[in-house]
């Protein structure tokens, strides 16, 4: 039995998860800006959930959090940085208060998230920190280039935290959906720009318009998903990258093709770049 530490756990992946890591035997601290509507949401979770308060963007609440687990159930062994926002929309139709507030989220939420608990999981020289990319985490498409920007930033620093954290007994992954049967294309989780630039019709505006007939009919099962995050995470040796879905899967078959043809041809450029 583990102490699951879980962000954005009132809906979507991190309700998923938490109602996942519960039936799987573990304990499960649940953190959102509302912690309440989780205990809603699972009335019968009993002593094994834990609610509490938690605002990704106030750093006084993220400590407050870990300090309440810690002495709740005395450890944290997998802490799961979900929480997060999107943002659809051409990168030159996002102006800046747009971009900052996403990158609040999915990027500085999960850096001081994780600045709360690695002490504890340092101190135990065990652990899990798993953080929730996306499938343009590594493979973006227009309309997602800032929302993408935010997903290769936390894959930058979660695939070198995983490489400082392996010496201390601490396991590091990446999990990275495709589009999963959540409320992630919703207004109340997807913002879209405030003005749209006719000349990106054909590709930022044809993504807007495609998500939109998509949502609520994503092809990915976010409950088989959390069941697979759950399981991962019980290996002995758990993966740097999970990518979910069929849709990630042949996005980054793709662009692993791509990226080996254009090396490929360019290799010899490169090589013609050092010292003689």
């Amino acid at each position: 039995m583990s102490v699951w530490f879980i962000t954005g756990s009132s809906r979507g992946f991190g309700l998923e998860i938490t109602r996942a890591a519960l039936a799987a035997g573990h304990q499960v601290v649940a953190t959102a800006r509302k912690a309440e509507t989780v205990r809603e949401q699972l009335p019968d979770a009993g002593d094994a959930l834990h609610t509490v308060a938690l605002d990704v963007t106030d750093p006084l609440s993220i400590q407050a959090a870990v300090d309440v687990a810690v002495a709740r159930f005395g450890r944290i062994d997998v802490l799961v940085n979900n929480a997060g926002t999107g943002l659809l929309a051409a990168v030159e139709e996002s102006d800046d208060a747009a971009v900052r507030a996403v990158y609040e989220t999915n990027v500085f939420g999960p850096l001081a998230v994780q600045r709360a608990v690695l002490p504890v999981l340092r101190h135990q020289r065990s652990g899990h920190v798993i953080n929730i990319s996306s499938i343009v985490g590594f493979a973006t498409a227009p309309g997602w280039g800032i929302y993408a920007s935010t997903k290769f930033a936390v894959e930058g620093f979660t695939e070198t935290l995983h490489a400082e954290l392996a010496p201390l007994g601490i396991h590091v992954t990446l999990v990275e959906p495709g589009f999963f049967r959540t409320d992630f294309l919703d207004p109340a989780s997807l913002h879209t720009g405030p003005a749209t630039i006719d000349d990106y019709a054909a590709t930022a505006g044809a993504m807007r318009a495609a998500s939109a007939s998509l949502n609520h009919a994503q092809p990915g099962d976010p409950v088989k998903a959390a069941r697979a995050i759950v399981e991962m995470a019980g290996v002995a040796e758990p993966p740097l990258r999970l990518p979910l879905g069929a849709d990630t899967l042949h996005a980054f078959d793709t662009k692993l093709d791509t990226f080996r043809k254009e090396m490929d041809a360019w290799r010899q450029v490169a090589l013609s770049t050092d010292h003689d």
